[in-house]
């Protein structure tokens, strides 16, 4: 599994806490941890929003395959992520959290308020949150009599929302074309996605646009 990382301008002075525990959670498992920022108040700046379509983008060009973000609340983050197709972000508070919404809803995507209610042995809380997250494979049911319905459920809302939504590709196109760049002209992203992303037409779209701007 490859897990993103994407924290806002608001908790950038927790990124290496919140990468560190998520690591160490997933090296436990095999999986592979890409930090997308910000790890710096140096770096250009990043929103809640724009986590939402860094999400987008790597969700559906199968760069990532889970995100971990959040933002003060973990709300703001939770709902931009959740405006993109194939996205489907929980609000996680604790592990018990965590280990549910694998468990029941399956999502791809978890969202974390790093300002409220972060205090001493927060770090702790992190890790056991990413432990529950990881402990067993998604969608296995809570409790494990309930995984059949829970699991029909799943497949229901995911039919609903490809009505709902539009495809990732046509919304890089209608979006704003400067929002888009300030949001993927980051070190980071464009070495992580490059070098992971596997649709073709989202990957050669991000680009194209990267490209553009360096010859204007």
């Amino acid at each position: 599994m490859k897990i993103a990382l994407i924290n806002e301008n608001s908790q950038v002075s927790k990124n290496k806490i919140i990468y560190d525990a998520l690591k160490q959670a997933a090296d436990l498992k095999g999986y592979e941890v890409f930090n997308y920022g910000m790890e710096n108040e140096k770096e250009n700046n990043l929103t809640y929003v724009q986590a939402g379509l860094l999400a987008g983008i790597l969700i559906n060009s199968k760069a990532a395959d889970f995100i971990v973000t959040g933002c003060g609340t973990g709300e703001g983050a939770m709902l931009a992520l959740n405006s993109f197709p194939n996205v489907q972000c929980g609000h996680i508070t604790d592990p018990t959290d965590a280990y549910l919404f694998g468990q029941i809803n399956a999502g791809n995507a978890i969202s974390i308020g790093f300002a409220k209610g972060f205090g001493w042995g927060s770090e702790l809380t992190l890790t056991y949150i990413f432990e529950k997250l990881f402990a067993d494979d998604f969608g296995g049911g809570y409790p494990k009599e309930r995984a059949i319905p829970e699991q029909a459920n799943k497949m229901i809302l995911d039919k609903i929302r490809q009505i709902t939504q539009k495809d990732m590709l046509t919304i890089l196109i209608e979006i704003d074309q400067d929002f888009l760049y300030q949001t993927i002209n980051r070190e980071q992203f464009k070495k992580f996605f490059f070098e992971n992303a596997e649709d073709g037409e989202i990957k050669e779209y991000i680009r194209n646009i990267i490209d553009l701007r360096k010859q204007n």
